[in-house]
């Protein structure tokens, strides 16, 4: 049976490889789109997932707007990586999917109220569309099966120190999720900087005859320029792309392809130096429930080759 799935994320090129992923898999069934502020402006993102969901054809798919800014704290977004359109490196379509005149947190109510079976959540972004959405309809939290999302690090982070950049942006939500009771999926930068492709994956992409493996294949060059950092590379060891956000969907499409443990996870929402960081206890020095399953590595050929499945599946 399918699973039944919402994606909150803010496209940028690698939440739209996650939203790829849940429309060419045979094991899930796309619910929704909805948008959050982060990678780029929130009318950005908004309009980019649209244009991707035009690019394949889905215009079937719901698509909302959710929060203009963080719960607490200004925004602060990451168009350094993602260029001035979000998704710079490619042309896509004019969306032509009509604005809906609702709100994200709106639609992921109506969805879970007309659901007869539980809705994964999967947060490719910042997660203030997440925790508004449980803090405002505690009464539909058991129609939930389990948040999976991309974000934050045990060990070191990308924006900070110690913070990756989905929780720094709004360390006050990631606090309300991670503190939901509910099953939750932790995919930080401990396994997606070791989810990669190479020169030779996105060559192969380019060969691939339909638009939406063109498409991808011009988003990944722009891509690897503006995140694959050279002095990772050396004489005997090449650095790839770092596919943060795919990791998320790939675990619900194949839970198998990861090493994960649970551990107690807090997050850090003070303004100190650590702001954003997720204090994850490794050693388990803590008294604390684990919370969160938290992914630390990847079986990499099988997470190149679903990428590769998913941009052949649009040739169908």
């Amino acid at each position: 049976m399918k699973k039944k799935v919402i994606l909150d994320c803010d496209p940028g090129h690698d939440d739209a490889m996650a939203l790829l992923m849940a429309i060419a898999s045979e094991k899930i069934d796309l619910q929704a789109v909805t948008t959050s502020a982060g990678n780029q402006l929130p009318e950005k993102t908004f309009n980019n997932a649209r244009k991707l969901l035009s690019l394949v054809r889905r215009e079937d798919i719901p698509v909302a707007m959710g929060a203009s800014r963080p719960l607490l704290r200004e925004l602060i977004i990451a168009d350094d990586v993602h260029g001035e359109s979000g998704l710079d490196g490619a042309e896509l379509p004019s969306p032509q999917i009509d604005v809906l005149m609702t709100s994200a947190n709106d639609l992921m109510a109506d969805i879970l109220r007309n659901s007869d079976e539980k809705v994964t959540f999967v947060v490719t972004g910042p997660m203030t569309n997440m925790a508004i959405f449980l803090l405002s309809h505690p009464e539909l939290k058991e129609k939930i099966e389990a948040i999976s999302y991309m974000g934050g690090a045990c060990f070191g982070g990308n924006i900070t120190p110690q913070a990756e950049f989905n929780i720094y942006v709004d360390p006050e939500a990631a606090e309300v999720v991670v503190k939901s009771g509910l099953p939750v999926h932790m995919f930080g930068l401990d396994v997606t900087l070791k989810a990669q492709l190479f020169e030779e994956d996105v060559k192969e992409i380019g060969t691939i005859n339909n638009p939406v493996a063109q498409v991808m294949a011009g988003l990944l060059n722009f891509f690897g320029r503006t995140t694959t950092q050279p002095f990772m590379a050396s004489e005997n060891h090449v650095e790839g792309i770092h596919m943060h956000d795919p990791c998320a969907m790939a675990y619900i499409i194949d839970p198998t392809m990861f090493t994960t443990l649970k551990k107690h996870v807090d997050i850090d929402t003070s303004n100190s130096i650590s702001a954003g960081s997720t204090i994850v206890d490794y050693d388990e020095v803590l008294v604390g429930d684990k919370n969160v399953n938290v992914g630390f590595d990847i079986n990499l050929p099988r997470f190149r080759e679903l990428v590769l499945d998913t941009m052949n599946y649009f040739t169908k």
